[in-house]
C-alpha cells in the first residue's frame, strides 16, 4: 500500500472513531488527528503536483543544467496561482 492511501486510510479509521466514542475529548482528539493527516496528505499531493510540473518546465526549456530550483520555484508559483484564481472564481457570485 502506497503513503497515500496508507494515509487515507488512517483519515478514514479516525473519522469513524471519532463518531463513535462517547467521551467528548476523545472524539475531538480523533478529529484533530484526522485534520493533521489530512493536511500532511495536501502537502504531499501538491509536493508531487509540483515535481510534476517542475519538470515539465525543465524539459520545455531544453533540460538545462544547474536549475533545479529556479524550476522548481516557478512551478509553485504557477500552481500557485492557479490556486487562487479558481478560489476566486469559486467565491465570485454566481448568476
Amino acid at each position: 500500500m502506497d503513503e497515500q492511501k496508507k494515509i487515507e486510510h488512517q483519515i478514514e479509521l479516525a473519522t469513524r472513531a471519532a463518531a463513535l466514542v462517547k467521551d467528548e475529548t476523545t472524539g475531538q482528539r480523533f478529529r484533530s488527528f484526522a485534520e493533521e493527516l489530512t493536511r500532511k496528505l495536501r502537502r504531499m499531493m501538491r509536493r508531487g503536483q509540483v515535481r510534476a510540473r517542475a519538470y515539465e518546465l525543465w524539459e520545455q526549456a531544453g533540460r538545462p543544467t544547474g536549475r533545479e530550483l529556479e524550476f522548481w520555484l516557478e512551478a509553485e508559483r504557477q500552481l500557485e496561482d492557479e490556486r487562487e484564481e479558481r478560489k476566486s472564481s469559486d467565491a465570485s457570485p454566481k448568476r
